[in-house]
């Protein structure tokens, strides 16, 4: 039997005791480069300077402006290249945004645009 001195175990309006929680020890990572490597700065202002004279040179492919798709799929792909080579820049977007222009994707926006956001950087 029970007393009211000993608590029963059936009718305890005490919570049970919490078993302790054993946590995984905190690891942390190494922390982030805020500048891209040289190789990948060097890489980007060679694909800039390279989708440029493309342009440039093949102007009969790449004359029609924003109608034409093999421009566009161009300017898609050099522009995903470049954020993914030296991380996003504002300069990208207006280069972007002039490659859709007929007659302004003959200017070399690319090459603008990638020496700006890599300007100070070797």
């Amino acid at each position: 039997m029970w007393s009211m001195d000993t608590p029963n175990p059936e009718f305890d309006p005490r919570p049970a005791p919490a078993e302790q929680v054993l946590e995984p020890p905190i690891e942390r990572l190494a922390p982030r480069p805020i500048k891209p490597p040289r190789s990948r700065v060097w890489t980007a202002r060679v694909l800039a300077v390279a989708a440029d004279g493309v342009q440039i040179l093949l102007l009969p492919l790449f004359g029609e402006g924003f109608a034409s798709p093999l421009n566009d799929a161009l300017d898609v792909v050099v522009g995903l290249a470049l954020v993914w080579l030296v991380g996003w820049h504002w300069a990208f977007l207006p280069s972007f945004a002039a490659e859709l222009v007929p007659g302004l994707d003959i200017l070399p926006t690319w090459t603008t645009a990638v020496w700006f956001a890599t300007r100070g950087r070797s």
